[in-house]
């Protein structure tokens, strides 16, 4: 896990994130996904997850930043933007700003990715705040304040 320091962001160091270790000593844990920062600077900010079955992130929407997921392992169920689709091993999904999506792990087995986000905004600062959070509604609340804005329970047909 991480010391408490503050991440800072700035350009893009030179360097080596080893396996396993996360830039900035960064592995939160949020609501049971495992995330690891792979790469954090103020253009853009990586993290590899592992999503055990069950597991998700409802419906939400960046409204500053453009998002991607490149699958690794598993499947990842997604809403985007009014559709469910599917995504597997070397699909890599493509969110922009704005777009209301959502995805879950909804095997039998773990899921891996690598996310990142551009630019990086406050979310790798919203990460240090969730870390060992185990309440959904003061995840939204923080969430929130930190430019991540959850659609309301109910409002997207199977999430």
């Amino acid at each position: 896990m991480f010391d408490g320091d503050e991440i800072v962001l700035g350009p893009l160091p030179k360097g080596i994130v080893r396996a396993g270790e996360g830039q900035h000593r960064r592995v939160w844990n949020v609501l049971g996904h495992t995330y690891w920062a792979r790469a954090v600077s103020e253009s853009s900010f990586a993290f590899e997850t592992l999503d055990p079955p069950g597991t998700g992130v409802p419906p939400h929407v960046h409204p500053t930043q453009d998002e991607h997921i490149h699958v690794l392992e598993g499947v990842f169920t997604l809403y985007l933007d009014g559709e469910w689709e599917k995504a597997g091993p070397g699909d890599t999904v493509l969110m922009p700003r704005g777009l209301p999506h959502a995805y879950y792990n909804r095997s039998e087995l773990d899921s891996r990715a690598l996310f990142w986000v551009s630019p990086t905004g406050k979310l790798a600062h919203l990460f240090d705040q969730l870390h060992d959070l185990s309440d959904p509604a003061e995840v939204v609340r923080q969430s929130a304040l930190h430019d991540v804005e959850f659609l309301p329970p109910g409002s997207v047909p199977g999430a």
